[in-house]
């Protein structure tokens, strides 16, 4: 029967506070790990695709940075990735989890109210929760977004995702495919191999370390047997290069081992890799080297 459905087609955009897990859920609902996912709050920066395509369909996901008020040049370009987000879905995934204040930004919370679109809610992380305390925020949800659709879940443990994804394909509107159905992100590798090392730096440094650092891919070459990659890791001031660099190098050797490793099972292929640091004190203000990083159009 499935030659007579129609091709059904769509953006479904996840939006969400931070630390609620939406790079979690997107990378469970794509089955690839595309958005970097540590504990700190800010670790996805910019709007990262991820596509799903079955015989019918094709989900184009966008992981969003989650929402804060911003502090400087470089947030609210963070910001205007989920004012974007907001506009251009044609379903969104808003997700929250058990443990947020539930009116936390609530002036995004009013958006969804008068968005068009088909709102898909998730209550992440019960997994840490009980049912009685799951039932009351599920509650409490449906009386702030009537018209959303509310599933309970847990991104870590994969529980209730199908009915999630179900729930998805059945809103995508009509539509041909928007991708080739052999791509599976809009990113490039260049992308992924510096979203590895950044993930590693929230991983191994702590405080300001990782939000005053970006990544940035010099050189990507593929050759038969490997690839070699040189990256140069920016930072704000001499003192934190040398906190990235270590005593004798140490804790940039490790952030260097561990990204390879990660690089080499994401890619399916040996990765050579060298990495430098750099002191740049105003990238996170400048227009011109946020539009370099990849933050302004």
């Amino acid at each position: 029967m499935s030659e007579h459905r129609k091709h059904r087609s769509g953006f479904v955009n996840i939006i969400g506070n931070p630390n609620v897990g939406k790079s979690t859920l997107m990378n469970a609902l794509v089955g690839e790990k595309l958005s970097i996912v540590t504990a700190k709050a800010q670790t996805t920066r910019h709007r990262i695709m991820g596509i799903v395509n079955g015989e019918d369909y094709q989900i184009v996901y966008s992981d969003t940075p989650g929402i804060l008020k911003p502090n400087y040049r470089l947030q609210q370009n963070m910001m205007n990735f989920v004012d974007t987000a907001i506009g251009d879905a044609d379903i969104i995934l808003y997700v929250t989890d058990v443990v947020e204040k539930s009116d936390k930004n609530a002036e995004y919370v009013g958006k969804l109210r008068e968005v068009d679109c088909p709102v898909i809610l998730v209550v992440n992380k019960i997994d840490i929760s009980t049912q009685d305390h799951v039932m009351r925020l599920m509650q409490w949800w449906q009386e702030q977004l009537p018209k959303a659709v509310i599933f309970p879940a847990s991104a870590k443990e994969k529980f209730n995702l199908e009915n999630i994804f179900d729930a998805i394909v059945g809103h995508l509107p009509e539509a041909p495919a928007w991708f080739d159905k052999d791509v599976f992100t809009d990113r490039n590798l260049r992308f992924f191999a510096s979203e590895i090392i950044r993930e590693k730096i929230f991983l191994y440094y702590s405080q300001e370390i990782p939000y005053s650092c970006e990544v940035v891919i010099e050189s990507f070459h593929e050759g038969e047997e490997r690839y070699d990659i040189s990256a140069v890791i920016y930072v704000m001031r001499d003192s934190q290069k040398g906190i990235i660099i270590g005593k004798g190098g140490q804790t940039l050797k490790k952030v260097g081992t561990k990204a390879r490793l990660d690089m080499e099972d994401f890619f399916q292929k040996k990765v050579y890799l060298n990495i430098f640091v750099k002191v740049d004190p105003d990238w996170r203000e400048n227009r011109k080297e946020l539009r370099k990083f990849g933050y302004e159009g």
